[in-house]
């Protein structure tokens, strides 16, 4: 039988996603001109489809909020949205509150960090962070396979590391996430291991 959300949850989803436009508004999805608030949607809708709860789905719209949103601060999500949404946006940000909103440190220092942020999370965060995860790789092998390797070129790190990391976002959330999900995230993590040994072999 469906599950209906009731008009609260549907206020509050809605809530959401207009904070989402509206604070993200102007943002794009790296190297490209779709607007990020889709990511954001995108990965909302993979939380719900994969038997998130309701504040699980708002931690996917809000996921880059604190990150990526200067304006956006963690006590103004949990004055919003509560303190569990909260909670799970800060376990899903790869820059600690005092860095949000100012430049980024190195890549792989910064998901070192994150990875050993992640380890130590409730589960309830674990799934919205591969969600979050399994949308950017679906991306990375869709442009992969439309405009070629140069599609790599955009991101800060390259194909060596990017395996490395979604490796191990693999390894950490996998046991505490729904099979069907952690079976999806994997077989982009192939297909994507397939396409940079492909690229490396000129094959």
């Amino acid at each position: 039988m469906a599950t209906m959300l009731d008009p609260t949850d549907q206020e509050r989803l809605a809530t959401a996603c207009r904070f989402a436009v509206e604070h993200h508004a102007g943002q794009v999805r790296k190297g490209t001109t779709i607007p990020y608030v889709s990511h954001l949607m995108q990965v909302s809708g993979l939380v719900l489809e994969h038997g998130g709860s309701v504040d699980q789905a708002l931690a996917g719209l809000l996921h880059d909020a604190i990150e990526d949103c200067p304006d956006v601060t963690a006590q103004m999500l949990e004055d919003r949205f509560g303190a569990d949404v909260r909670r799970m946006v800060e376990d899903c940000t790869d820059s600690v509150a005092s860095e949000a909103g100012s430049e980024k440190r190195p890549w792989r220092p910064r998901k070192e960090r994150y990875l050993a942020h992640l380890a130590e999370v409730a589960p309830q965060s674990l799934l919205v962070s591969l969600c979050d995860k399994t949308h950017n790789l679906g991306c990375i092998v869709a442009d992969i396979l439309e405009h070629g390797p140069a599609t790599l070129e955009r991101f800060s790190a390259g194909p060596d590391q990017q395996l490395w990391y979604f490796g191990e976002i693999s390894r950490i959330t996998g046991p505490h996430v729904p099979g069907g999900l952690r079976r999806r995230f994997d077989e982009l993590l192939e297909r994507f291991r397939d396409l940079v040994t492909s690229q490396d072999t000129g094959s």
